[in-house]
């Protein structure tokens, strides 16, 4: 066997390998970040029709340039309960035509960009004082590092050519497509990214080490191979979540099971469809033409299995529901967020905003259970409050750690800001339903020890509950509505404040008359406390609603 450099080949490999995936990496992130309203603007477009699914599937996959972070995040969205398990397979289904995107990026003979993409996304980025220029340089900087890491991986292989021994080692994958498609497999779950074994195949083919016919199989191999990225997504998930990556994984498999039988058909028609010949080699050892040809037929290949799945979706989904079993599942703690949607960071924000809102909702509910579990003396309605008390408390944790996470990625101002706001929030929040369980804790004292209050004091105590509520009701609604910073009415916290001190003062002119006991008197004062302490903390996010936070 010929000698080869091993070094050199294996520092070209490693290096180019790593310079395609973070060049990759920032170049979705700066696409999600330059493009973050237009994602959210897509997500909310999804219905339960399949078809819009299969497009939301393909233009959410095209932006942040991974199947296996769409097939993720829909694990996460089904985990979520924001999707059924048709409407996520048909993102699933559009999320595969969506990533052979970076194949036909990559066979466009614009290589000798790189260099100048860099320079000038790195000038756009340094320099540029506006955040749009700047998410504008992280892609062409991530556009530029992907080339040159396949250049470089391509440089690396050549060695390879004088090597007889993997010249036969790479000839057994045009002649059994079987063991291509086991390695494309094999490759694309341990690097975890179709669009990495792509572009390794690429390089192999550009290069000459492998014919058209073994790449195809490759290819194919890489389809199965990506699937495993959501079903391990999936472990420990909902048993929707499960269906989801399972359902994703039998249309590939099944996809690739039948092009096996029709690839050397196939091969021929995306031969006689692309300019050039797919294996023609120059003198130089180089295959101009062939990185069209995989791009092709990575795109052609998801595109006939989309068109043929699509009406199946329902079948699809029975045979997942069949496959794997309803079991007892504890009732998520989360509604709308799961840490598998970090990955996608532009969503997760908005997804996060909409359990801050379901906290919130929380906590004003249980200031209205107070006042009436006051004026009723009812016992289970306290009992729900403290139940209450405790989903909120987890959640704030929940949210929180869930926060710290999503704000190491990275993340355009706009969210940036958002989840500023929302560390700012959390706290206020947690705080209104604390002092709604407080008053839950007096109320069940005042049943206990069977305290009365005065007709008057009772008037009183409706008055305050009331505008605290519709202060909570009004800052909460507005919070959540977004597109902050903006006025808002705070009114109803002096309000608050004036009927504190009026309510006292009048307390103690009916303990000077004899009209009220004193336990009934530290009680009242007590509610009246934490009405005000809740309307402070409203006060707080009003404050942040404002910008003056």
């Amino acid at each position: 066997m010929e000698s080869v450099d091993w070094l050199s080949l294996i520092y070209g490999l490693v290096g180019g390998l790593g310079l395609f995936l973070f060049g990759m990496r920032m170049m979705s992130d700066g696409l999600q970040k330059s493009a973050g309203n237009s994602l959210k603007k897509i997500l909310e477009k999804l219905t339960a029709n399949r078809f819009i699914g299969t497009l939301v599937g393909i233009m959410v996959t095209s932006i942040i340039q991974s199947s296996s972070a769409t097939t993720v995040m829909v694990v996460g969205f089904v985990n979520a309960g924001l999707m059924n398990i048709t409407q996520s397979l048909s993102v699933v289904l559009g999320a595969n035509i969506g990533t052979t995107i970076t194949a036909q990026l990559i066979a466009f003979k614009i290589a000798k960009l790189a260099l100048p993409a860099i320079g000038i996304g790195v000038f756009m980025r340094l320099f540029s004082s506006k955040k749009k220029y700047n998410y504008y340089g992280e892609v062409l900087i991530g556009f530029g590092l992907l080339f040159l890491g396949l250049s470089t991986m391509k440089d690396g292989f050549v060695p390879l050519r004088d090597s007889e021994f993997f010249k036969d080692a790479f000839v057994m994958f045009s002649s059994n497509p079987v063991l291509a498609i086991i390695a494309g497999a094999v490759i694309t779950m341990i690097v975890q990214s179709s669009s990495a074994t792509m572009g390794i195949t690429i390089a192999l083919a550009s290069t000459g080490l492998i014919d058209f016919y073994g790449a195809s199989a490759l290819v194919l191999g890489e389809n199965i191979g990506t699937t495993i990225t959501a079903n391990i997504a999936a472990i420990g998930a909902s048993s929707n979540a499960r269906r989801a990556a399972l359902g994703h994984f039998i249309f590939n498999v099944i996809g690739v099971a039948y092009m096996l039988i029709l690839l050397k058909p196939f091969v021929f028609f995306i031969d006689s469809i692309t300019p050039g010949a797919a294996n023609m080699v120059l003198p130089s050892g180089d295959n101009p033409y062939i990185a069209r040809h995989i791009a092709n037929l990575h795109t052609m290949f998801n595109i006939i299995n989309t068109i043929i799945f699509l009406p199946m979706l329902g079948t699809l989904a029975t045979i997942c529901k069949w496959i794997i079993k309803d079991k007892d599942e504890a009732v998520p703690r989360f509604q709308y967020i799961d840490e598998r949607l970090i990955e996608t960071p532009e969503l997760a924000v908005v997804q996060a905003r909409k359990e801050v809102q379901r906290m919130s909702d929380i906590s004003v509910e249980m200031l209205e259970l107070s006042k009436k579990a006051f004026f009723k003396r009812d016992v289970k309605l306290i009992q729900e409050i403290y139940k209450k008390e405790d989903t909120v408390d987890l959640l704030e944790k929940d949210i929180t750690d869930f926060l710290v996470k999503l704000f190491q990625k990275s993340l355009s101002e706009e969210n940036s800001r958002v989840v500023n706001n929302i560390f700012h929030v959390l706290h206020d929040i947690e705080k209104i339903a604390d002092h709604a369980e407080n008053i839950a804790k007096f109320t069940e004292r005042i049943i206990e020890n069977k305290i009365h209050f005065s007709k008057e004091a009772l008037d009183e105590m409706e008055q305050i509950f009331d505008v605290t509520i519709r202060f909570a009701n009004y800052i909460l609604y507005e919070y959540n509505k977004g597109g902050l910073p903006k006025k808002v009415n705070t009114e109803d916290e002096d309000a608050i404040d004036r009927f504190k001190r009026k309510f006292k003062n009048n307390h103690m002119a009916r303990l000077n008359d004899g009209r009220c006991n004193v336990d009934a008197g530290i009680v009242y004062v007590d509610i009246l406390n934490n009405l005000e302490k809740a309307g402070d903390h409203t006060f707080n996010i009003a404050q942040v609603i404002e910008g003056t936070a």
